[in-house]
């Protein structure tokens, strides 16, 4: 059994409003790449975020009260605050210089997700931009899905990932925040090991494996390679959410 995961080289910038699909298809043409059936295209976040138009300049944010007593808390800018609030379904822990949210989508992550790096503005002053998630990655993911089997006849599926720290270790991975036509989360429960233990606990977070596998490919700074496609995943394609790999709040042992 093998694995092959391979990034598209030379990715152009996306612009804000830029069809995405259409410019993977192209990158895939220029890299030299056959579509299979049952390839995974994993997708950096921010250029889902670029083409969706969710870039806000900071310069437009007017905070409120409770972001301006946050901002004051953890040092960070207010109107910076602001966006992490609208943002979120609820605050979990501050300190200084972070916030750790629940997103409107529904996992828990830093800052609501919100960017400033390899964030290019609309005008001369790049550092008050920033770029916020998709609103909608599931769905992000299946029009692209859609389009690649559109014009190449063969069934994909998509993972869109983001870089989250964790809790209890040091670093960032690669995890899924939108999937269409793969499994998000396989359970294994029921089945047998080797020695014909059966499995009580099993689940495999499937994407987000594929998220972490391609990030190392696709890096953090300036290496260009939003795009990585993954062939050999050993599971069978289905329909699936991300929110399948979020644990509820009273099946959280921390919250």
């Amino acid at each position: 059994m093998n694995l092959l995961i391979s990034a598209f080289e030379n990715f152009p910038e996306v612009e804000i409003s830029s069809f995405l699909p259409e410019t993977i298809l192209k990158s895939a043409v220029e890299n030299k790449w056959t579509w299979e059936e049952g390839d995974i295209v994993v997708i950096a976040q921010k250029v889902v975020s670029k083409s969706e138009n969710r870039l806000v300049n900071l310069l437009d944010v007017k905070p409120g009260t409770q972001a301006i007593k946050y901002g004051i808390s953890t040092g960070k800018d207010p109107r910076l605050v602001e966006l992490i609030l609208r943002e979120s379904k609820k605050v979990i822990r501050t300190r200084n210089g972070l916030m750790i949210v629940q997103h409107n989508l529904g996992f828990i992550c830093a800052n609501a997700g919100i960017d400033h790096s390899n964030v290019k503005g609309l005008d001369e002053n790049t550092e008050s931009w920033v770029l916020l998630l998709p609103q909608d990655p599931d769905k992000s993911a299946t029009i692209i899905r859609e389009f690649i089997k559109d014009k190449t006849g063969k069934n994909v599926g998509v993972v869109i990932i983001d870089s989250h720290g964790r809790p209890w270790r040091k670093g960032i991975v690669g995890v899924a925040i939108g999937v269409s036509g793969i499994p998000a989360l396989i359970d294994r429960r029921g089945y047998k090991d080797r020695f014909g233990y059966q499995l009580r606990v099993t689940e495999i977070a499937a994407a987000d494996e594929l998220a972490a596998a391609a990030s190392i490919l696709m890096g953090q700074a300036d290496e260009g390679r939003p795009v990585v496609v993954i062939r050999g995943f050993p599971y069978s394609l289905r329909e699936s959410y991300t929110n399948e790999l979020f644990r509820s709040e009273n099946d959280d042992l921390f919250r």
